[in-house]
């Protein structure tokens, strides 16, 4: 079997289990993820439970992820999730999980393991698939819109992390993604539920207008539940109650993004994380502004933007 060299990514978030192999002779990314089991009803799971998944399914993510690249990778450095954002004392149990396994391979291996933020993988991971690298040598704003950060943040080119970034606006209480999955889990939905909340909005045919609260840059997204709620209350539709969900959520990052744009001027604008994937939202977002999304299947968790990271660090070592 032929051998190629490659960089492993790893990522343990609070929602799904992913590992990424970055090829380095064919600049290739090849991912593999699972999601952590949620019981029906409930919208998540508490970090304990998170580690526990992890731990039982991470090496049988990397091993089908071997596997299945039809190759015999032989790893040159790892790169792990190691918190959520890239500040001091920015930590979650789940992420342990990876930064374990990440320090055994390396340490096996004797390779170089390096460390990233969650976010910070969510932003490379559309980087790499948008095509647009040379954004890592610009400054720009990038949005993560998840389940557990709802963030607008600008990206500065740094030579020792590849970039670092500063926090512009940012959801002062709900996250998106909370706020889709609490909706969705009172329309009856399975957890997570992004996708059959889109389904359901893409067939509703009413005109939505909706109210959003923002303080300076900052928004507040709890009001939302209460208005679905309502709405549904009234005898309405799970389908008007899933568009009003997600027209609120588009028109909250709408002026989130413009409100960001008067502060710190015009620059490029990127949007990562699950959320994002969602194409009401995405098509929202176009028509009002030049902006790049992550690929659909690179917006939600993966550890495809952690190898990416990995190996630029990776080249920039073995090339100095």
């Amino acid at each position: 079997m032929k051998e190629h060299n490659v960089v492993l990514g790893i990522d343990t978030s609070n929602y799904t289990t992913s590992a990424a192999i970055y090829d380095l002779d064919t600049h290739k990314v090849t991912g593999q993820r699972k999601l952590l089991p949620v019981p029906d009803g409930q919208c998540g799971l508490r970090q304990s439970d998170a580690v526990f998944h992890h731990t039982r399914q991470l090496h049988k993510v990397i091993s089908s992820l071997f596997f299945d690249v039809g190759y015999k990778p032989i790893i040159k450095a790892v790169g792990v999730s190691s918190r959520p954002i890239d500040k001091d004392g920015s930590y979650m149990p789940c992420f342990s999980v990876g930064v374990n396994t990440a320090n055994i391979i390396g340490s096996v291996l004797s390779v170089p393991v390096y460390n990233f933020s969650h976010q910070q993988g969510h932003i490379a991971a559309a980087i790499y698939s948008s095509g647009t690298q040379y954004l890592y040598n610009r400054k720009f704003i990038a949005f993560h819109v998840s389940g557990g950060t709802t963030e607008a943040v600008i990206v500065t080119p740094d030579k020792d992390k590849i970039f670092c970034t500063q926090l512009a606006a940012r959801s002062l209480d709900l996250h998106a993604g909370q706020a889709v999955d609490r909706v969705g889990v009172a329309l009856g939905l399975s957890f997570p539920c992004g996708r059959e909340l889109e389904k359901l909005a893409l067939s509703c045919t009413q005109i939505v207008k909706v109210k959003t609260c923002l303080k300076g840059s900052d928004c507040c997204l709890s009001g939302i539940e209460n208005i679905c709620r309502n709405i549904l209350d009234k005898g309405e539709s799970k389908e008007l109650v899933a568009l009003t969900c997600l027209k609120f959520l588009s028109k909250t990052i709408e002026q989130m993004c413009s409100a960001v744009l008067e502060q710190y001027g015009q620059m490029p604008i990127l949007f990562a994380g699950g959320v994002m994937s969602n194409s009401i939202i995405r098509e929202d977002l176009s028509k009002k502004f030049d902006c790049i999304f992550a690929q659909p299947e690179y917006s939600s968790d993966n550890a495809c933007g952690t190898s990416v990271l990995a190996s630029l660090l990776y080249n920039k070592e073995v090339h100095l």
